[in-house]
């Protein structure tokens, strides 16, 4: 006959609740999963499959009793640290938003709004398309199966212990923000340049022919412009998309634990 004491079904809960708290709370928070177009029954879904597949590979977990004073205090630690790597992700990925306002900016395209379902709100025409491109750069790359490589990484990284994280833990996602600005600079360069030689030339064309009507000719060639150079660019950006996933995806493990 089986028996099955307090102690073993504590053992079993705390296997599956620890590791699920830390992935439900990534998923509700990384960019793509942590979509609004996305149903949270769907995302719980998700979390408790990818929960189930990786908890063979995971290292023990303490044996504290999941409805204890240590039980609840390692979840909320896992949710917290779950919102951290997807944080730190969203972090990263908001470059190409941030690209995409530059653009649209000296484009004359600021005032151009779309309907973002991933963030639920209204967000310039630019940044919408790099942000879909961006997404299928990233399922292109294979990076929905990084995130579960990265997760199942997290628990050997950054064990679930008693142990709370350092203050450089969380010094790492403020970080990021230098990320967002550079990269997003990065990405936006070729068209900024391009844009300030074309409205340049358009200031000496000014001086030149007083009588040019400077808005009649400057905004739609500052506008084709804008697209041709942008156009050029798609050819090129794989590889400074990659490395801004790579950049999220390290970042996500780039925690130390105080001691």
């Amino acid at each position: 006959m089986i028996t099955l004491s307090a102690a073993d079904l504590n053992a079993w809960i705390a296997a599956f609740i620890f590791p699920a708290s830390r992935i439900l709370a990534l998923i509700s928070s990384a960019p793509i999963w942590g979509s609004a177009a996305i149903p949270r029954r769907t995302r719980l879904i998700l979390g408790l499959a990818i929960t189930f597949a990786i908890m063979p590979a995971l290292p023990p977990m303490p044996s504290a009793a999941p409805g204890s004073v240590v039980g609840l205090w390692l979840i909320a630690q896992q949710i917290l640290i779950g919102l951290g790597m997807g944080f730190a992700m969203r972090v990263v990925y908001t470059a190409l938003d941030v690209a995409g306002e530059y653009i649209g900016l000296q484009m004359g395209l600021g005032f151009a709004t779309f309907y973002d379902p991933q963030h639920g709100g209204q967000t310039p025409v630019i940044a919408e398309f790099l942000g879909l491109l961006a997404i299928l750069v990233f399922l292109s790359l294979n990076g929905h199966l990084l995130y579960v490589a990265t997760l199942a990484q997290s628990f050997v990284a950054i064990p679930v212990s008693v142990t709370p994280l350092g203050s450089g833990s969380w010094l790492n996602l403020v970080e990021l923000g230098a990320k967002m600005f550079s990269g997003g600079l990065l990405l936006a360069l070729p068209v900024l340049v391009a844009l300030t030689i074309t409205n340049v030339a358009l200031g000496v064309l000014t001086r030149a022919a007083p009588q040019l009507n400077l808005f009649a000719v400057g905004f739609p060639l500052t506008l084709a412009g804008g697209f041709a150079i942008l156009g050029l660019m798609l050819n090129y950006l794989a590889t400074p998309l990659q490395d801004i996933f790579e950049a999220g995806i390290s970042a996500m493990l780039a925690y130390p634990v105080s001691r």
